[in-house]
């Protein structure tokens, strides 16, 4: 029983190992490309919000914070085109459609804006938007304590990605997300490595052709 136990605290140790220094280089790689204000913030062409969960018909703090700021960069000409990505699969749980529908009545033309009904994760809004949206150079918008992994996730699957950060003001359950994310970074890592495919890939959509935003869609 004790040689079992030192075998576990063993493989134990060197998987603690392992995602500390995943989450050490991904952070260390990609803090640079994350900028916290308009100044001397780089211009995209695209922008990409993850979705983050909704209330009934409106968005959460997180996601509304994120289209916020997705919206701002859009007015101030930092982004041309928005790419919503998020979860739809239940009509109970529509992120999509809250997502369109808040930049809608935000301002936002929806000839500019392009929809992913399939970014389930962070890995396939990205693996997505690369190899559907064939998106080259994008801004990514969410919170802090996310950008590091999908800016690292976009880079690694060949778009050349910096993030803007959508932290305003202060968040129920931060703390959690922020501890959860070292497991969902090396996750990351072990995605990239094997280049995991999506569940849902389907047809081509160019980002630079006609936006696939549909006025037809429920409201």
């Amino acid at each position: 029983m004790k040689k079992y136990f030192k075998i576990f605290l063993f493989l134990a140790i060197i998987g603690l190992i392992a995602v500390v220094s995943v989450n050490y280089y991904v952070k260390s790689t990609t803090k640079k490309d994350i900028y916290y204000s308009l100044k001397r913030f780089p211009k995209n062409d695209v922008g990409i919000i993850f979705g983050a969960g909704i209330n009934g018909n409106q968005p959460s703090k997180y996601l509304k914070d994120r289209l916020d700021a997705g919206i701002l960069l859009y007015k101030s000409k930092r982004i041309n085109k928005i790419l919503l990505s998020g979860d739809n699969g239940r009509d109970e749980h529509d992120e999509i459609t809250v997502m369109k529908n808040y930049c809608f009545n935000h301002g936002v033309d929806t000839t500019k804006i392009f929809v992913d009904y399939a970014g389930f994760d962070t890995y396939s809004t990205m693996y997505r938007a690369k190899h559907i949206f064939k998106i080259k150079k994008a801004t990514l918008i969410t919170q802090e304590y996310h950008l590091n992994r999908a800016i690292y996730i976009g880079q690694k699957l060949g778009i050349k990605s910096v993030g803007y950060s959508a932290n305003h003001g202060e968040y129920l359950g931060y703390k959690y997300v922020c501890f959860r994310e070292y497991s969902s970074r090396f996750k990351s890592f072990l995605d990239v490595l094997r280049n995991r495919e999506p569940r849902f890939v389907g047809n081509p959509i160019d980002i630079n052709g006609v936006s696939n935003y549909s006025k037809d869609d429920k409201r």
